[in-house]
This record gives C-alpha cells, structure tokens and sequence, in this order.
C-alpha cells in the first residue's frame, strides 16, 4: 500500500494529500456554482468557515462516545490526538456548523445546492487517500479483491494474502457518480432551493448502509456496525422529509404557459 508520495523531493502523506486535493476541489466547485446562482454575498465565507470549523470538530470527536459506560471511551483529547476519523460525524457537524454560522450572521438563503457538488466531488478525491492507505475491507470470498503483503496485513490487522473487499473504491465511485448526475443533471432540473443536498444526502446515507457490509468495520449491536446504527436511525428521516416536500408540491415544476 502507499502510505506516502513524493510531490517535488517532499514526502507528503497519501492521505493527507488527497484529502487536502478533495477540499481544493470542493472550494472550486462551491465557487463555481455560487456564482452561477448568484448567490454572492460575502457573508457565505462564514458559513463556509462554519463548515469546515464543524465539521472537523465532529470529525474528530464523532467516534468519542463509543460506549454507554463513559470510562470505557477515551478521553476527550485522547480521542482529538489518536482517535479515529468519522465521515459521518464530519458531514453532521458541517451540517450544524452551516447553521449555527448562518444563525450569527444573518444570512437565510438556502446553501444545499451549492454545498451537494461540492462535498461529492472532494468526497471523490479524498476517499483515494483512504483507498491507498486504510484496511481495504472484508474478504470477498472469491478470488476477486485485494491481496495484501505481510508488512500491511500486520499494520492493518487484516489477512495477509486474502482477497479484500476495495470498499473505498466503491465508494471513490459512487461519490463520481453522484457527482456526475448532481452537476449534470440534478442541478439543472430541481427548482426547489437548497434540496440537491437532500437528495444526496439520502443516496449516500443508503449507499453508505450498504458498502458498510464489506468494510470490516467492527459490530456493535445485532450484526450492525456503528456509522450502520446511525444510519438507521437518520436516513428515514432524510427520506421522511423528501417524501413531505414532494406533498407539498415543493418539487412540482410549474408548467410553461404556451404562447
């Protein structure tokens, strides 16, 4: 696996410099559709800067409360300096953060179309340093998957030489995907403000239930991992909200008079 990568003589991380190249992308993306939807207002950056403030905090700290037992989590900055790293977490905290920032500076309009390409896009990116560097996932049980040598299995704590599920590419491609259709197709057609990032949010929060059955994360509560346990309990209500706003009418497109 490769852990590093030599960018002009400097040794970088692999996965910092991917994660780093998916933030660039997504700030470009989220600049690009800003401006095409006119939605200017300086006052954005905040919400922005709430974002990413949000989201690191949750990133960091989402796998803290492992445990109804309090003793049996890390400490707070035992789980900051060592602990392991929650995409969820990050996407609830960036959430909250969008609106604790908006609540601060006064800005109301909605931000999901603008943010829904853009977190697809670096979500892309970022997950190859994850591919090229975490446990890869599960035994496929056939031939087909990752073989890992003798140094990454015993790093990792996986099998040497035992097809591995890739389910960071299964990922890296369904993120492509969704990008594609959001920037392509979605963006173009939904005429209810801020709802692309609903949409996404459902199609990945199901994605994600799914992929997690080949991730080799560990169980803990009737064969369900964690990231799965909290998917069960939110992507209905993502769904819920979606099948309320159809209701509605919300996403009804208004029918062009005939001249």
């Amino acid at each position: 696996m490769l852990t590093t990568i030599d960018v002009l003589g400097v040794s970088i991380p692999a996965h910092s410099l991917f994660v780093g190249l998916g933030v660039l992308a997504a700030a470009a993306v989220f600049v690009v559709e800003s401006r095409r939807r006119g939605q200017t207002d300086q006052r954005i950056w905040y919400v922005v800067l709430g974002a990413l403030v949000g989201g690191a905090i949750f990133m960091r700290l989402g796998p803290w409360f492992q445990h109804l037992d309090l003793r049996e989590n890390a400490s707070l900055p035992e789980q900051w300096i060592y602990g392991n790293r929650s995409i969820l977490g990050g996407l609830f905290g960036a959430w909250l953060g969008v609106h604790v920032a908006k609540r601060l500076v006064g800005y109301t309009s909605r931000t999901g179309d603008l943010f829904a390409p853009a977190v697809a896009l670096g979500m892309a990116i970022g997950r190859v340093g994850c591919f090229l560097t975490e446990l890869p996932g599960t035994p496929t049980g056939t031939s087909f998957g990752i073989r890992l040598g003798a140094e990454d299995a015993a790093r990792l704590g996986a099998p040497a030489g035992v097809p591995l599920h890739p389910s960071f590419a299964y990922e890296i491609a369904f993120q492509a995907a969704a990008f594609a259709v959001i920037w392509f197709w979605l963006r173009h057609r939904l005429v209810a403000p801020g709802e692309t990032l609903t949409f996404y949010l459902l199609g990945y929060g199901v994605f994600r239930f799914l992929v997690e059955f080949t991730r080799g994360n560990e169980v803990a509560w009737h064969g369900l991992t964690r990231p799965q346990v909290f998917l069960l309990a939110t992507v209905p209500l993502v769904a819920a909200r979606i099948i309320t706003q159809a209701r509605k009418g919300v996403y009804r497109r208004e029918p062009v008079e005939a001249r």
